[in-house]
């Protein structure tokens, strides 16, 4: 008997660790972080410090990259360092284990560099491998140039079992980019639709043969040049497999032979109105905001077929009510465990606060008839969020820097933004030597190009061993 109440002792204790709503190490690094927002920042559509502690990646782990990109924010010394993949694993650790110490479970990470797919798949498999160990929900960043062959090694080990039951993958695609096999020169974004359709061709493939879901991304970088066709782009890739179009108007970072245009004429505001133009409809974000609305802006969704459907719409107070009390009571409590691990939280949630049933049954009743019927029913419903994330120029951001470190208030009105732009950061890179973690704004405009000199001394020359 003391046997049978000691096993269902531990098995309650497990089922209460595993339903709990919110980790209590992540509460206490939300807090953290709303603390260390601006003022202005601590809003109620903030999901910083409240739904996140932010998106993090990597750097210094593999600089080089086989495409050439206008602009590229790479310094110019990053094409010299060798793809290690020793050295990636070890610093994805390291870096990974910081973030984890300072940030909390549960958030998610870009595995970001150079090119991803130049690590051999062991070595990418193994660097995912670490960064799920450190519990964070790492994507994968690509230009999408490779082959399915890669993907299957990547997700499939020699013994034919998956490695993955999930792949996170970022694809970039745009008319900026150079050398891509088929289409080295495109002149236009259409020239690109048949290798954005590949690459989630890949993907759908490996579910079908391995069954290897994935979530995917799609990247893009705005120029002057390309503004007018982020629209086409908007409308071709809306029912394509995305679950994500995320818009980077272009800034001055990196290498400076790569910069050709005046990037300043592409602002946030114009690009979403790009994108607005492609879905055909108003696309709603100030009811929820990622750190600083100068860099960051979403709309979060679901389409079926070329149809788009906001998750609120933030002209709707009920919405926003609905909005206030999902952040108050489930906060950063993560929906990507197993159904039944899920339900179990939100009835903990439910039955310490019921008065959230009424609020989640008028938002569900709102929400479906938004859909309508037909798109309730449709087998291609799924989620579609759409993104724009602003850098800054490489020089305000050494000037808003060196201000921040040296605990001074700049004089200059734009050197002033771009410092309270970087306390809101949502973006953020691990250095565990110093224990700091720094905006990547940062890491680009300044880090970047002394760590890859370092690497050079560290690793190989690039094509010694390649």
């Amino acid at each position: 008997m003391r046997a049978l109440k000691s096993a269902m002792k531990r098995c309650w204790s497990g089922l209460n660790e595993a339903t709990r709503p919110v980790n209590p190490e992540l509460v206490l690094a939300l807090s953290r972080r709303w603390e260390e927002l601006p003022e202005a920042a601590r809003t109620p559509a903030q999901l910083l410090g409240r739904r996140t502690t932010g998106c993090e990646g990597t750097h210094g782990v593999f600089p080089r990259c086989n495409l050439a990109c206008t602009p590229c924010y790479h310094s110019r010394e990053a094409n010299r360092v060798s793809v290690d993949g020793a050295h990636t694993i070890a610093e994805v650790d390291r870096q990974m284990a910081h973030l984890r110490a300072v940030r909390g479970p549960g958030q998610h990470a870009q595995l970001i560099g150079g090119e991803v797919t130049l690590l051999a798949p062991e070595d990418h498999a193994a660097a995912l491998a670490v960064m799920r160990r450190h519990d964070r929900k790492p994507m994968s960043m690509t230009h999408g140039d490779f082959d399915y062959e890669y993907l299957e090694a990547l997700a499939v080990g020699s013994d034919g079992q998956r490695r993955f039951d999930l792949l996170r993958f970022a694809g970039h695609f745009d008319s900026l980019m150079r050398g891509r096999r088929g289409r080295e020169r495109p002149t236009k974004e259409a020239d690109l639709d048949s290798a954005r359709r590949s690459f989630v061709a890949a993907f759908e493939r490996l579910e079908a043969e391995h069954g290897v879901r994935h979530d995917l991304a799609h990247n893009m970088t705005v120029t002057p040049r390309n503004l007018g066709q982020v629209a086409d782009v908007v409308r071709s890739c809306l029912d394509m497999g995305f679950g994500m179009l995320s818009f980077q108007p272009a800034a001055r970072v990196g290498n400076p032979s790569r910069w050709r245009e005046d990037y300043g004429a592409v602002t946030i505001d114009a690009v979403w109105r790009e994108i607005e133009r492609g879905v055909g409809t108003r696309l709603p974000w100030r009811h929820l905001q990622m750190g600083d609305a100068r860099c960051n802006r979403s709309a979060y969704g679901v389409s079926a077929g070329q149809r788009w459907v906001p998750l609120l719409d933030d002209h709707e107070p009920r919405d926003l009510r609905a909005r206030d009390v999902f952040l108050d009571r489930f906060g950063g409590m993560d929906f990507d465990r197993s159904p039944a691990v899920v339900l179990g939280s939100c009835m903990r949630v439910l039955a310490r606060h019921p008065a959230v049933a009424p609020v989640a049954v008028g938002w569900a009743v709102r929400f479906a008839r938004r859909v309508g019927l037909g798109g309730l029913c449709s087998r291609r419903l799924r989620g579609m969020t759409f993104v724009v994330h602003a850098f800054m120029d490489a020089d305000v951001v050494q000037a808003a820097w060196t201000a921040q470190e040296n605990w001074v208030t700049p004089d200059d009105p734009e050197v002033r933004a771009a410092m309270e732009r970087l306390q809101a950061c949502s973006y953020a890179m691990a250095h565990p030597d110093d224990g700091r973690v720094v905006p990547a704004c940062v890491q680009h405009a300044i880090l970047d190009r002394e760590e890859n000199r370092r690497l050079l001394t560290m690793l190989p020359m690039a094509g010694s061993n390649q």
